[in-house]
């Protein structure tokens, strides 16, 4: 790794991973490349074969000097691009750091120059505070504590809090001190050559939700240690379930959600894992009152993820998946 730089903590190189979300991209590459070059030494864009005029909107920047474009034949889903995006990094620009984000997530002004501006060599991974435009707290994005690794806030889970038991809250956000935690999103995530030695990359076979959970509770397994910086600041413009009926759009985005994350239940409980199977099963399965119209395809679904999260596989063809969703064998 680098060292001896004369200004913060050394190469920081930025992931963004696309997917036909021109609009989006055109906010989030202009905030990165409006950083010095001193914040940041190169963007790593990863068009996921996108159809929507990215590939010739990229092509057009060529001016940007900072810009590596790496567009891919087919998608390979969010958690294929971070892999492929990551490995990039390191064989192209040999960084001290990478940055990795969405292409609807961005860092707020001057968040990258305060990365720069701190020392960083207390943790291996820093995770950012990411908000929605509007200033609230993006909550699929807030950092976790696992409460299977730590008794108290597996007593705070199980007394009421549920999910505000074991995720950074409100009072972490307003302050001012770094806060160890267990796993994280994608969405502001920084992470150092050593942290990539201990972790290795991303799983990209996973496509999409769940990898950087997966990944970065790997890197805490391994000995890694993350920290949450609440002056790190980032921007999350997303929209994945509609309001109110708790629905993915489009629907086969529900079998990789309810897949993964049975994985990552799995390697965050351990030996309670069957428990936790039992009940996560139940709680997906009653979410087909949710789903009026859909039932039967939804229902497929949930129990396909179940089994193929259960045996860990994840080689199902994409057109697989959605034809499941449509109601095809």
């Amino acid at each position: 790794m680098n060292s001896g730089k004369e200004q913060g903590v050394g190469r920081l190189v930025a992931v963004v991973v696309t997917y036909n979300r021109l609009e989006q991209l055109k906010v989030t590459l202009p905030r990165l490349l409006e950083s010095s070059g001193a914040d940041l030494q190169a963007v790593i864009v990863v068009d996921n074969a996108s159809s929507d005029g990215t590939g010739e909107w990229l092509a057009g920047q060529g001016g940007a000097a900072r810009l590596d474009v790496l567009r891919l034949e087919t998608n390979l889903g969010g958690a294929g691009g971070f892999e492929t995006g990551m490995r990039a990094a390191v064989a192209r620009h040999d960084p001290d750091w990478v940055v990795v984000m969405d292409d609807d997530a961005r860092p707020e002004p001057g968040a990258l120059a305060r990365f720069q501006g701190q020392d960083r060599s207390g943790a291996q991974a820093w995770a950012a505070a990411v908000y929605h435009p509007d200033g609230r707290i993006c909550d699929m994005n807030r950092p976790s504590i696992n409460p299977f690794w730590h008794r108290d806030v597996l007593w705070r889970t199980l007394s009421g809090k549920g999910r505000d038991g074991f995720h950074i809250g409100a009072a972490e956000y307003a302050g001012q001190t770094p806060v160890a935690i267990d796993g994280t999103s994608f969405v502001g995530f920084f992470i150092s050559r050593e942290g990539m030695a201990k972790a290795g990359f991303p799983d990209g076979k996973l496509f999409i939700y769940g990898d950087d959970v997966l990944y970065t509770l790997g890197l805490t397994r391994a000995g890694g240690r993350i920290l949450f910086d609440p002056n790190l600041r980032f921007e999350h413009d997303f929209s994945t379930m509609t309001d109110g009926d708790q629905r993915f759009r489009p629907l086969w985005k529900s079998y990789y959600h309810y897949r993964n994350l049975l994985m990552v239940y799995r390697m965050a409980s351990g030996v309670l894992f069957p428990l936790v199977f039992l009940a996560a099963s139940a709680k997906w399965l009653l979410k087909v009152r949710h789903h009026s119209g859909e039932r039967r395809a939804f229902t497929g679904l949930v129990l396909r993820a179940l089994r193929d999260g259960l045996l860990r596989r994840t080689d199902v063809p994409h057109r697989q998946v959605m034809d499941w969703a449509k109601g095809r064998k």
